[in-house]
């Protein structure tokens, strides 16, 4: 008999986002997403690591926590202790690490805990998209605090904080990615992360640091964590695996006293993160991730002085950028005539794939001409031939450049 087709869409509740358009693979220039080096992925070493792994410990996949108990495999969080140890100068126990599936698994998790719909949270300006879009979803008012070269303008926090404070407002948390701002890139200082610790510690209110990209920092060297300085009192931190050995594995952590991990813990009803990936890592980066990471780094500090040279080349001094000190991302401003929004679906037509400035700010506005370029995917000959794309798609759309390299693209 014919099924007539059945319409689920009355099923729906109000307030979902709207359906995902179908994968049709991705951009020939693609600077888009925290996609990293493909040639950098260390696959015959992650194999062997699997093999001599599974070999080892396979019977432990037949019980949920491989033994390890819910907050994940035991010696992925030793591993991590002595990594957070030495990078980061946390001292923490494994018992205070709980592994997440990514770090946005971590995102949902704290907020979660935190919030409800109405309070506030202060975060940065420019910052993370997927985190603004989960606490918009949660119909949280987020407030955006201005960025400089270093990172959180404090002046900007404590100015907002007094502001709430007149209004008997206490914010649940201050989101921060102070080690590699993404997107700009910033590191902030000792001294500032000290002021912010008081600031915040003054107004009894509790920070969330995020630190998914402060194993790529060129010369290997970098402030102590806030939840370092803090000896954990106050700070919330979460990390991933993602940047600094492969986004696919979906491996990310929670740092937290006890006593706060203990309240996360009880939310994470999902019987464990992937087990297989665990192992693998633990497997793998108690032999070859000191070694790893300095050679990846390498490699992306390359790859970004190839993109700084290309935007140059082909937008002259009408495109406006720093030069980070880590991470995969630069943040890019261009002319205030240029909708990067518009750019970005021109831009596309042609195969060029960019995050406009938008979807990373609290302030549409100011960072309507500004956008975001991933440089770790492609390789130096694709960026180099991706700009150029974009920067013929810019002139046609919004009349610049008009000049590169001394040269009269009109």
């Amino acid at each position: 008999m014919p099924v007539a087709p059945f319409d689920f869409t009355s099923l729906l509740p109000a307030g979902l986002p709207p359906a995902a358009a179908k994968w049709t693979g991705a951009a020939r220039y693609n600077f888009i997403g925290g996609n990293n080096d493909p040639a950098q992925i260390p696959v015959d070493a992650l194999a062997a690591a699997a093999s001599a792994v599974l070999t080892r410990e396979g019977p432990t996949l037949a019980s949920y926590g491989l033994k390890s108990g819910p907050q994940g495999y035991r010696p992925l969080r030793e591993f991590l202790a002595g990594k957070l140890k030495g990078h980061a100068g946390i001292d923490c126990s494994p018992d205070e690490i709980l592994i997440t599936s990514g770090s946005m698994q971590g995102l949902d998790l704290i907020n979660s805990l935190l919030l409800a719909k109405g309070d506030t949270v202060l975060i940065e300006q420019e910052t993370y998209a997927g985190a603004l879009t989960k606490l918009t979803k949660l119909g949280v008012n987020t407030i955006g605090i201005p960025l400089d070269a270093e990172g959180l303008r404090l002046d900007a926090l404590k100015e907002k904080l007094e502001e709430l404070k007149k209004k008997s407002i206490k914010p649940k948390y201050i989101y921060t990615i102070p080690t590699v701002q993404n997107p700009t890139g910033a590191i902030m200082g000792e001294a500032r992360r000290t002021e912010l610790l008081q600031i915040a510690a003054d107004y009894g209110v509790m920070i969330f640091e995020d630190e998914c990209y402060s194993d790529l920092i060129w010369d290997g060297k970098r402030p102590r964590s806030l939840y370092a300085m803090a000896k954990g009192e106050g700070v919330i931190h979460i990390g991933s695996f993602s940047k600094s050995i492969a986004p696919a594995l979906r491996v990310g952590y929670i740092v937290a006293k006890w006593e706060v991990l203990a309240r996360i813990l009880a939310l994470k009803q999902d019987a464990g993160s992937g087990a297989l990936e665990q192992m693998v890592l633990a497997e793998f980066c108690k032999q070859h991730f000191a070694e790893h990471v300095p050679r990846l780094s390498r490699t992306l500090a390359a790859k970004l002085q190839t993109l700084r040279e290309a935007l140059a080349e082909q937008f002259g001094t009408t495109a406006e950028f720093g030069d980070p000190a880590g991470g995969i991302y630069l943040w890019i401003k261009l002319p205030d005539n240029v909708d990067t929004q518009k750019l970005a679906q021109a831009a596309l037509a042609v195969g060029v794939s960019l995050n406009p400035g938008p979807e990373w700010s609290t302030n549409k506005d100011y960072a309507r001409c500004r956008l975001r370029l991933c440089f770790a995917n492609p390789d130096p000959e694709t960026i180099k031939q991706g700009v150029a794309v974009l920067a013929e798609v810019c002139r046609r759309e919004f009349g610049v450049p008009l000049r590169s390299a001394n040269v009269d693209r009109a």
